[in-house]
């Protein structure tokens, strides 16, 4: 079966990034490129054929435009409008042919909390089938730099999974938050400093035991490098990508369907880089 990205597209001059990014995928990927926009279910019908041909030629002629400006080359695409509502359909959509990804576009103002949960990207995250990707920093080459916040749980080991199977090419960094309880009453006794050193080698040694089973089943994936930080995961990551600017964050939902989790609503409230959310 041939494997299939899929771009949803509002039109938008915010969401070229996230196109370019979408040929670049499918074409180093061997995938088919299916480029979908709805359109309002409420147009007249008289007019509708009439939009519906030029929705189409405007997405061609962008597609033109990207291959040009990149030095991409064309993977097999198709192009089509639905009509309803924009996530119910692009959801359905990725059921239906079965998507390997969806890519859309961030084109929201940066801090912007309140406004993030309803914005169409964010519903498609909660509720798509595969891994979506929110791009917003233009694709001048593959994904070299991939940042994977890790802890102990089955989320994100397949988050680490989908990184190492999608991106064998590419630098993997390993980040995980600790903290040890009783810093704040006992960080000055003198014995404590040796017990945390301890704790935190426990930690890496177990990570390490994790990446290792997980890369045993794997042939072929890039070697990774496993960074601890202290600190709660929020404060972690967002230093970490600050200072380091990864090209791609791939993090894992572990909250219930229909929802997203307070890291994913921290990188995408702020993106300074491109995110790849991964079910859990």
């Amino acid at each position: 079966m041939t494997r299939t990205v899929l771009f949803a597209t509002d039109l938008s001059a915010d969401n070229r990034a996230a196109f370019a990014r979408a040929l670049r995928l499918a074409y180093f990927d061997g995938a088919q490129l299916d480029i979908v926009h709805v359109l309002d279910p409420y147009l007249p019908h008289r007019v509708l054929h009439e939009v519906e041909a030029a929705v189409v030629d405007d997405i061609a002629a962008t597609l033109k435009d990207i291959r040009e400006d990149y030095a991409l080359d064309e993977p097999k695409t198709l192009i089509q409008t639905v009509t309803g509502s924009p996530y119910v359909e692009i959801v359905r959509e990725a059921h239906e042919r079965q998507a390997d990804l969806v890519v859309v576009g961030m084109h929201r103002k940066r801090g912007q909390k309140d406004l993030l949960m309803g914005t169409t990207s964010m519903r498609i995250v909660r509720s798509a089938p595969c891994p979506v990707v929110i791009a917003s920093q233009p694709p001048t080459q593959p994904w070299r730099s991939i940042l994977v916040p890790v802890d102990f749980s089955l989320t994100a080991r397949h988050s680490l999974r989908e990184a190492l199977q999608r991106f064998p090419d590419a630098s993997l960094t390993l980040l995980h938050a600790w903290t040890l309880p009783g810093e704040r009453e006992l960080g000055s006794h003198p014995y404590y400093a040796q017990w945390r050193d301890h704790e935190v080698a426990q930690v890496r040694e177990r990570l390490a035991q994790e990446v290792d089973s997980l890369m045993t089943e794997l042939a072929g994936v890039p070697d990774v490098e496993l960074v601890l930080e202290h600190g709660l995961p929020g404060d972690v990551l967002n230093a970490y990508i600050k200072r380091q600017t990864p090209d791609l964050v791939v993090l894992g939902n572990r909250d219930q369907p229909h929802h997203v989790s307070q890291l994913t609503d921290m990188l995408l409230c702020e993106p300074h880089c491109d995110v790849m959310l991964c079910r859990g």
